[in-house]
């Protein structure tokens, strides 16, 4: 019988597809030659990266409440180009502090969300809904922490405010912007990465930060970006992966669960979602996963674990990896990630 249908196109060659990378090793020296050839090219698919630029931070506004120290600040990113931040640090901390970077999912408050600011009843819903203020209790527990719009969300949301131009026409933004830096021979991924390691450039020049201990968490979309920016970045220590775990073939191919703020061209080619979270190792990983999220379905994503799980066994640091399984649906799970970060940063 002939198809005509793209959608089951996609899902029959899905079904058959294998990437390239797929891990089948065992031993420390099987992970080494794959790690040392994967990882490589993963980075060189988040396509031509923006030219560094000095931050020029300018302090926007400081304020104490919970306990913390907050600050709003603004730094640029690249030419013509600047990103809004939250820093939050403990108030009488003393030393230099283990430090996170906090990475928002794809929802319309950005950084808001994640750092607990503004919080009128939709972004108190939002954070109700995703156990999402992350990035406050993180700080609370003793660890600054910085978080930043990605690109095309909360400030840097071209849609936000009475006035504008809105040119998109209900498209997504995140495609948009994606074809955008296509034809540049850029990702938006890649552009948001850039973005994240700026954030750690700033972070890492504040007396009040340790540089050699820093870590990365995010849920969903910030999941996505906590294992790119991990992967891009050797600063990164530790970090901690929600509800980011599934397959390319159910959530991206039979789902289309995704944008283009999240793949990069001939991702799927190279390696699944588990080798790119197993490419962490042999740094400390934490994935979370909801027994009833339903973004990453329970039984995709703990297969896509137990692959991770195989390649950090490999690499002979299955100890390393940590699994928090919680009966929620998309969001947090909050069990393990204070004491996760103060044993590996």
């Amino acid at each position: 019988m002939r198809n005509l249908s793209i959608n089951a196109h996609f899902r029959n060659v899905a079904a058959k597809h294998r990437p390239r990378f797929h891990f089948d090793g065992a031993s420390p020296a099987q992970w080494q030659n794959w790690h040392d050839e994967l990882l490589p090219l993963v980075r060189q698919s988040l396509g031509k990266m923006p030219a560094r630029v000095p931050l020029n931070p300018e302090l926007i506004v400081e304020w104490r409440a919970d306990g913390l120290i907050k600050q709003k600040l603004i730094f640029d990113v690249e030419e013509g180009l600047s990103a809004t931040a939250y820093v939050f640090r403990p108030e009488n901390a003393k030393g230099p502090l283990p430090a996170i970077l906090a990475c928002h999912g794809h929802g319309p408050y950005g950084k808001d969300a994640v750092m607990g600011v503004n919080v009128d009843a939709g972004r108190a819903a939002d954070i109700a809904a995703h156990n999402y203020d992350y990035g406050l209790h993180m700080a609370k527990a003793g660890f600054a922490v910085i978080a930043i719009d990605w690109r095309g969300f909360g400030e840097r949301d071209d849609r936000r405010g009475p006035h504008h131009n809105d040119i998109f026409g209900g498209q997504d933004i995140c495609n948009v912007h994606f074809i955008r830096a296509a034809i540049l021979g850029q990702t938006v991924l890649g552009l948001n990465v850039h973005d994240a390691q700026c954030a750690l450039d700033y972070l890492c020049q504040q007396e009040f930060v340790d540089p050699a201990r820093i870590g990365v968490m995010g849920l969903s979309f910030g999941g996505t970006m906590t294992v790119w920016t991990s992967l891009a970045d050797d600063r990164i220590k530790a970090a901690d992966v929600i509800c980011y775990s599934d397959r390319f073939e159910e959530f991206g191919m039979a789902d289309a669960n995704f944008c283009g703020s999240q793949i990069t061209p001939g991702i799927y080619d190279l390696c699944d979602v588990a080798e790119l979270q197993g490419l962490i190792a042999p740094r400390p990983l934490l994935v979370e996963i909801g027994i009833h999220d339903d973004c990453f379905r329970v039984a995709s994503a703990t297969a896509c674990f137990k692959q991770v799980e195989k390649i950090y066994s490999a690499a002979g640091v299955r100890e390393r990896l940590a699994l928090d399984l919680d009966p929620r649906q998309h969001g947090w799970c909050g069990h393990k990630s204070v004491e996760f970060f103060r044993t590996n940063l």
